[in-house]
Formats: C-alpha cells, sequence, structure tokens
C-alpha cells in the first residue's frame, strides 16, 4: 500500500487499488449475482466483488471483508462457511460505460464454499442465477448474460480454475 483514498474518489480517477472477488459454491453450483450497485450496475458477478477498507487506520485482511461482504450482500454468517480457499488474482482496468466511475484493480479471487444456498441481498442485487460448477464457464459464455469486466477478464485468462484440491 503506498497510500489512502476515499473508495469513490478512487473509482472517480481510475487509481490503481486492490479488491477481491469471493465465489460461492452450493451443491456443484456456482452463484451469480445480478449487481444494484452505483458501478457497473446491472451485470453479473461472481458472486460479489468489494474492497478492503481502512478500519480503526488498519487495513482489513481479505477474509474480514469477505466475512463483512458476505454478511452484507448476502445474509451469510462464517458458521455457514466450508472452506475459504485464495485461488488467484488478476489485473485489469475498465470504464463503466453507464456512470462515472471506473475500476482499475488487482483483484484477488477466493472461493466460498457453503453448507447453504445463499439468497442475494435486495439492497445489493437484483437477483442471482446459479450455474452448475463443472460447466460454469461454458454456460456463462453461451447465456448471453451481461457479465462484469472482472469476470470476463477472470474467465477469459483461465482463471477461473475451481477445483477441490
Amino acid at each position: 500500500m503506498i497510500g489512502r483514498m476515499e473508495k469513490w474518489e478512487a473509482h472517480k480517477k481510475g487509481v490503481l487499488h486492490r479488491g477481491y472477488t469471493a465465489i460461492l459454491e452450493f451443491n456443484n453450483t456456482i452463484i451469480l449475482q445480478h449487481r444494484k450497485h452505483p458501478a457497473f450496475d446491472n451485470v453479473f458477478d461472481l458472486s460479489f466483488s468489494s474492497h478492503q477498507l481502512m478500519v480503526n487506520g488498519n487495513l482489513q485482511t481479505d477474509e474480514e471483508t469477505i466475512y463483512e461482504g458476505m454478511k452484507r450482500e448476502w445474509n451469510i454468517d462464517k458458521v455457514e462457511i466450508l472452506s475459504l480457499k485464495f485461488l488467484n488474482k488478476v489485473y485489469y482496468q475498465a470504464k463503466d460505460p453507464i456512470s462515472e466511475y471506473s475500476e482499475h484493480e488487482i483483484d484477488y479471487i477466493y472461493l466460498v464454499q457453503l453448507n447453504r444456498q445463499p439468497k442475494a441481498n435486495p439492497d445489493y442485487a437484483y437477483g442471482q442465477k446459479t450455474v452448475d460448477r463443472n460447466n460454469a464457464v461454458s454456460e456463462m459464455q453461451k447465456s448471453g448474460l451481461a457479465l462484469a469486466p472482472w469476470v470476463k477478464k477472470i474467465v477469459d485468462l483461465s482463471y477461473f480454475r475451481i477445483r477441490r484440491e
């Protein structure tokens, strides 16, 4: 970290920052979130994405911010998580075509296995969709869904390798 900046200022100026994408899995399905958000609204995400924040002068760990995001966006408590695994990271830059915001990010990708089917919080999502874990990439590519630019990058660069190692 080389400095601090308010989140929306960074998105307006296109400043490089860190973020994460948490891919939720339940019973061999991947959960896609139909985003309701000021930036990149109305696109599908794997399963939600956000940023680490400064809390009391300290940067949140990835795990802290993922747990916070799961509670906020999916009403999932930490005890409902079977596993949380770092998969990879991807760099991308994209301008939102319908807002003043852009993403310029190093996105850390995590797989979160759950013990129950989550339900998207309507404050953060228009809805959700499930895809078969084993055919997720081809289902997303053939679906015609508007995918978030980071999802396209994850899929295109073969970072979407979800294994039960």
